[in-house]
């Protein structure tokens, strides 16, 4: 798997899951990686992904991946730096898990999730990805439309290759109404995105992480890890974001490979 002199986006790039990514592209031999986060962490960790790879390869952007405007600088940023960007892994996503309805022991009256929680969550796990694909897709149409370029053709080879993050919560999980259906909304957008960018030669497939040692999982406390998860994992044990990411730089850069591919580690939810 080369990547080399291949320039990449990232979002939630500042730990977990898309921290793992910008490293494996680092030893693949990527050029450039925009490493995308809301955390200033991120700026702590472009730095230590450089210093370990003795390369300037990383370049950290702080900001909401929600909004527009923050979304084009950052591609204009890195493709100023490095060159155009043709992999893209919008891995930035958030949990806010209750009950859909619970109803309260004093009262007995219902309580339904509350709608701006369900709004949030769709904004960060489900719009900005897709719009984060969405912007390299029309940067690579761009340029070949200046280049006189009109249907991709094989013989050109594939000029670009989005991986979303999914989920195998997407399959339902007890509290996890808004989270799932993000999750599941990315498997129409990709199926739908992948019939259209393929006339300007780009892949688009989702990944679906089983739970993984990230700072998202363990924010479900310990206990619940240790009683809901770990005993309903084949593997015994949560997955590593490293061997996450191997799987989607394989997504990535085997142009054969479409549709999703499901590394769950075994893991079965509980009736």
């Amino acid at each position: 798997m080369d990547f080399s002199n291949k320039v990449a986006v990232v979002t939630g790039g500042a730990s977990g899951i898309g921290r793992a990514v910008a490293a494996a592209m680092s030893r693949r031999g990527a050029k450039g990686v925009a490493l995308v986060d809301m955390s200033e962490a991120v700026e702590d960790v472009a730095a230590r992904l450089n210093s370990e790879a003795g390369r300037v390869f990383a370049i950290a952007f702080q900001g909401d991946t929600t909004e527009a405007k923050f979304r084009a600088s950052v591609f204009d940023a890195i493709t100023h730096k490095f060159g155009p960007v043709s992999l893209c892994v919008p891995a930035a996503g958030i949990t806010r898990d209750d009950l859909a309805v619970r109803v309260d022991k004093v009262t007995g009256k219902a309580r339904i999730y509350p709608l701006e929680q369900f709004k949030l969550v769709v904004d960060v796990n489900l719009i900005a990805p897709v719009y984060w694909a969405l912007e390299m897709i029309g940067r690579i149409a761009e340029d070949r439309a200046a280049r006189g370029l009109k249907r991709w053709n094989a013989d050109e080879g594939i000029q670009g290759s989005v991986v979303f993050i999914g989920s195998i919560s997407s399959q339902g999980n007890r509290g996890q109404v808004s989270y799932a259906s993000t999750k599941a909304g990315l498997e129409g957008a990709a199926a739908t995105i992948m019939k259209e960018a393929i006339y300007y030669g780009v892949r688009c497939s989702v990944i679906h992480p089983g739970f993984t040692d990230t700072p998202m999982v363990h924010a479900m406390g310990e206990d619940y890890v240790a009683k809901n998860i770990l005993p309903y994992t084949q593997l015994g044990r949560l997955i590593r974001p490293e061997e996450i990411a191997d799987a989607i730089c394989f997504m990535l850069n085997n142009s054969a490979v479409s549709g999703e591919l499901w590394v769950d580690a075994g893991w079965h939810a509980p009736a």
